[in-house]
């Protein structure tokens, strides 16, 4: 069998360049699309009966978990990865040019809004809490395949004949980790967070629950992916794991202990 050389990639991050300073990023139209589909959902689960949220509480929300997303992101980015970069240069957190967005900080980020939105429609945070969990797998999907699509956030060394070139990280062949990471906290938490949300009665019965199970069944897929990503330029691993999954287990803990939380606390 003859010998296959492993790919390089050679994909470009930019769709449309309109001026030096000025594009259209794949990784931004993952963000776009994302929400366009967390959108489509929370109106569905409207018309199924599954959300109390109406059209116009529906919009309320989305506008705070983009800046949810947006603000949690780059200030997690900043204060977890790279906290000297925003002490010496402030206005760095609106460099979005630069690239720089932490998921667990985009999380905390989600969790504050889901609170004050459901303050202001007087219904149960943990209720829409699991409603928004359901929500964030697609964005996940969308964002590790533009990460893939971008040459960024790369594995090891692999001599697996699945591995790819990244010019970024030499010339050896790597882990596609994007797209492992795309496959466990997209498809997978995807696929179960849908099947808990319409085949089974916890939203109802146990409000809280299928909050937890996401936030623990990503803190454990994060960790499976992680184990094959190179560890963060300038950021020391800890106990051989590196940042992301250190956070996770933290993540894993709390949704641990909103699934015991929700399972003594029945009701709507």
């Amino acid at each position: 069998m003859p010998f296959s050389p492993p790919w390089t990639h050679d994909l470009d991050p930019i769709i449309f360049q309109f001026t030096e300073s000025l594009a259209i990023r794949w990784y931004g139209l993952a963000y776009v699309l994302g929400f366009m589909i967390g959108a489509w959902l929370l109106h569905l689960y409207y018309k199924k009966g599954l959300s109390p949220l109406d059209t116009n509480q529906q919009s309320d929300l989305f506008l705070g978990i983009i800046a949810g997303v947006i603000v949690g992101g780059r200030l997690g980015y900043f204060i977890f990865y790279s906290p000297r970069t925003l002490l010496e240069d402030p206005l760095a957190f609106f460099k979005f040019t630069d690239g720089g967005m932490a998921s667990h900080g985009g999380f905390v980020g989600v969790i504050l809004a889901g609170w004050i939105m459901s303050r202001r429609f007087k219904i149960s945070f943990l209720k829409l809490g699991d409603i928004l969990a359901t929500l964030a797998p697609p964005g996940l999907l969308l964002g590790r395949l533009a990460n893939f699509q971008n040459g960024e956030l790369w594995g090891k060394p692999t001599d697996g004949t699945w591995g790819v070139i990244f010019p970024g990280a030499g010339m050896m062949p790597r882990h596609p980790s994007q797209l492992y990471e795309a496959g466990l906290e997209g498809l997978l938490m995807l696929a179960y967070t849908q099947l808990r949300i319409w085949t089974s009665p916890v939203l109802k019965n146990h409000p809280g629950q299928i909050g937890g199970e996401f936030l623990l069944g990503y803190s454990i897929v994060r960790i499976i992916g992680e184990q094959f990503r190179e560890h963060d330029a300038g950021i020391l691993p800890f106990m051989g794991l590196n940042r992301g999954a250190v956070l996770s287990i933290f993540m894993a803990l709390a949704g641990l202990a909103l699934i015991l939380y929700a399972r003594r606390k029945k009701g709507a």
